[in-house]
């Protein structure tokens, strides 16, 4: 099978398009033949082995995985003697932190895979797992949302953002997202309340005080957003804002916390049921093929995506 494959860290200059063995099928696991993948941030700093703290589980000095990528829609080749819940032939999403979904084909273990919804294409289903995941263990698990919650998304024109400020309102929050200058029309499409362009205004220097923040950009220090927390309020930091930064110390705190999406059956299927009734819509903002997909990553990485970006194979 062809795969996008990497043997050092470094640019996306290290990335080629190889032929490579199709995975083994293991026990309890479903063989994917790949629609198409979504890039997230995480992607880029394995790639690079940036922050050298990713490298103590990747690999110190070569990485352990060759093929990146963690989201993917496609379908069902084949599935394991053990497995009964998906079938071949069924149109599928997974998710995983390193399923390595660069590739014509891989195996999941069952766990991760749930139907796709028949209303969203397989491009829609692959921007799902791990922003909408992120977004919504972020806002559910971590900051504990309420109806009536004042939320604030910052990087709300994103991947994990255009997710968070669906999610959130699908829980009856009040949502001011905050984006750049040329996404404010996008962001309130989506069900923002209020849209602040942080080029034009300092959200943290502003009087409003929320119950929950979901930082999907890292852009700003742990004290400007403790400042504009109400006094029981969560600030949840998404793990790829603070990689970004890494200005952002949480020791010992229960109000401020940052994680990494728990790729989970229960989890993967409330996101199901949310696209099938329309209450959350993948923002895309482009596709490349497969053999473009360090192309993908640079885009990605420049900053300025709206929603996710696709690599169809």
């Amino acid at each position: 099978m062809k795969a996008i494959v990497r043997h050092k860290y470094g640019s996306p200059d290290v990335l080629e398009l190889q032929e490579v063995e199709t995975p083994p099928l293991l026990d309890d696991q479903v063989m994917i033949r790949v629609h198409a993948a979504s890039v997230n941030p995480l992607d880029w700093h394995f790639l690079r082995g940036t922050p050298f703290v990713i490298r103590m589980t990747a690999g110190l000095v070569r990485p352990k995985r060759k093929i990146l990528g963690a989201d993917v829609a496609g379908t069902v080749e084949a599935v394991a003697a053990t497995v009964t819940r998906i079938q071949p032939g069924d149109e599928v999403f997974a998710a995983g932190p390193t399923l390595g979904t660069f590739a014509e084909y891989l195996c999941v273990p069952q766990n991760r895979v749930v139907l796709k919804p028949a209303n969203v294409t397989f491009e829609e289903a692959a921007a799902v797992p791990v922003a909408a995941l992120t977004a919504l263990q972020g806002l559910r698990d971590k900051g504990h949302i309420e109806r009536g919650h004042k939320v604030l998304i910052n990087g709300a024109a994103g991947g994990v953002g255009t997710f968070a400020v669906q999610i959130a309102k699908s829980f009856g929050a009040e949502v001011t997202g905050v984006c750049s200058t040329r996404n404010p029309e996008m962001v309130g499409s989506l069900g923002a309340d209020r849209v602040i362009d942080y080029t034009r205004e300092d959200f943290t220097k502003d009087d409003v005080r929320y119950d929950l923040i979901l930082d999907a950009y890292g852009n700003h220090s742990l004290s400007e957003y403790k400042r504009i927390l109400n006094p029981e309020g969560m600030f949840v930091a998404a793990a790829g804002s603070l990689l970004r930064t890494l200005r952002i110390a949480l020791p010992g705190s229960k109000r401020m916390v940052w994680f990494i999406a728990d790729p989970n059956l229960e989890d993967m299927t409330f996101l199901k049921e949310l696209l099938e009734t329309g209450e959350v819509t993948p923002v895309i903002d482009r596709s490349y093929p497969l053999n473009e997909a360090p192309d993908a990553i640079r885009y990605l990485e420049a900053g300025h995506a709206q929603g996710k970006v696709i690599i169809t194979v």
